[in-house]
């Protein structure tokens, strides 16, 4: 990945605290999603690299290594081995304080290499997948959610509470890549990725195609007849009066405009009012013979 600094990255002080930090990410994360800015390359690069700063931001063994080695702080328990045994030196003198930065490679990989030794090729940790799930006015307005991942390392079954940042809009079945977040690979190659999984609790009110919301609205006989108005309530929280014209029909479809899922840059699905018009039942003396009288003008 680049090799700027991850506190700039995440436009924070080298001393700020784990809240900090967190908001810090959360609100970039936000910004640069790549189902916020679909086919642009530079906001899912700048995407990456905020998660990868966050990761090692995030754990206070990661930022304590990051904050003494700074880019090479992946090698961190190579340099202390070194320090600890003794590293070659060059002027023929064996020093427990002489430190040679071998760029991540160790004496085995060289002589290794030199004299066609069979040593394995590192290879990359295995991708894992966890599910979570949330509701639709999460997806509107985007949310936050904290998995576990186990650490297989840890004989205790140790698990890592990792913070997801899921996106305004998202839609059910979207998997959110969180990078280098997951089973770790063998010596010198990085861990493998986490996906995780969102699934979108069904709405009692609304059901979504697309970025389009639909809703059945109850409409009382006399006022699809005669016309009226009716109260359509939104994701947002917010209820809209919507004029019904006279000889409304059962299952006419009204369309307000933006008033569905956010996508992109501040744009918006549309909210589909069908009509459910609703009969009249224990109908008074009254009621019951100006229906009749009605049945009989449409005769004639």
């Amino acid at each position: 990945m680049t090799s700027r600094d991850y506190y700039q990255l995440l436009g924070v002080q080298r001393g700020a605290g784990q809240k900090v930090i967190r908001q810090a990410y959360r609100r970039l994360a936000r910004e640069y999603h790549p189902d916020v800015n679909p086919g642009d390359t530079r906001a899912e690069q700048k995407f990456k690299e905020i998660n990868e700063a966050y990761e090692v931001l995030s754990d206070p063994d990661s930022r304590q290594k990051y904050d003494r080695y700074g880019d090479q702080w992946k090698n961190a328990d190579q340099f202390g081995a070194r320090r600890r045994g003794g590293g070659f030196n060059p002027h023929g003198r064996m020093g427990n304080n002489f430190e040679f930065d071998l760029g991540g490679l160790g004496s085995d990989d060289i002589f290794g290499g030199l004299f066609g030794g069979g040593r394995r090729q590192p290879r990359k940790g295995e991708d894992i997948e966890v599910k979570t799930s949330i509701t639709l006015e999460e997806s509107y307005t985007g949310t936050v959610r904290t998995v576990q991942k186990r650490n297989e390392q840890e004989s205790d079954g140790q698990s890592r509470r990792i913070e997801v940042v899921i996106p305004t809009g998202v839609r059910d079945g979207a998997r959110i890549r969180i990078s280098g977040a997951g089973r770790g690979g063998t010596s010198g190659a990085g861990p493998g990725d986490m996906f995780v999984i969102v699934a979108i609790v069904k709405h009692s009110r609304f059901e979504r195609k697309g970025d389009d919301l639909h809703a059945q609205i109850a409409v009382e006989m006399v006022d699809a007849v005669l016309g009226g108005e009716v109260v359509i309530p939104t994701i947002k929280g917010v209820d809209l009066a919507l004029k019904i014209p006279p000889e409304s029909q059962n299952g006419q479809v009204f369309r307000l405009v933006g008033q569905g899922m956010p996508h992109g840059n501040d744009e918006y699905g549309d909210l589909y009012a069908h009509l459910n018009v609703t009969l009249p039942m224990n109908l008074s003396e009254r009621e019951e013979k100006l229906f009749q009288e009605m049945r009989d003008l449409r005769a004639d």
